[in-house]
């Protein structure tokens, strides 16, 4: 396995608002640059099935491998390769501390890597800035007087 890139941030939003803003994956193009559109099969949980469409590339087929109350992992499917986005949530004294973490891992990994690998380390903190902000703000939404 290839750790791609990895990247922190701390916000003052509840880990909820960051699952329910994974959750919402038709809206994942607002906070993601590199991502076209998504489709999750279903509910969002363990086991779900979906299929992306990344800016300039193929349709990937993924699937939710992991999917706790502090993570979630998706796993795309590419030709000799898995690539996996861990995300992990953490309360802390400063607040929830949001991470990603992107690795490959298959016979092609390599090969993939030097492909993606560039785009998806360069994407990486402004995508996970972007979803701070998106959660930070489904909260204030959230917490509006109706």
């Amino acid at each position: 396995m290839t750790q791609i890139a990895t990247a922190s941030a701390v916000s003052t939003a509840a880990p909820a608002a960051f699952f329910a803003t994974w959750a919402d994956m038709a809206a994942w193009p607002e906070w993601n640059a590199d991502t076209e559109w998504v489709r999750l099969v279903g509910p969002f949980e363990q086991g779900a099935t979906g299929t992306l469409k990344p800016k300039g590339g193929p349709k990937v087929s993924f699937v939710v491998a992991t999917l706790t109350d502090s993570e979630f992992v998706d796993v795309s499917k590419l030709p000799g390769a898995r690539l996996t986005f861990a995300h992990r949530v953490e309360v802390t004294a400063a607040g929830t501390e949001v991470s990603v973490t992107i690795s490959m891992s298959g016979p092609l990994h390599r090969l993939w890597a030097k492909v993606m690998g560039a785009g998806l380390a360069a994407s990486v903190g402004r995508d996970l800035e972007a979803l701070v902000r998106t959660a930070e703000n489904r909260t204030a939404t959230d917490s509006m007087p109706a």
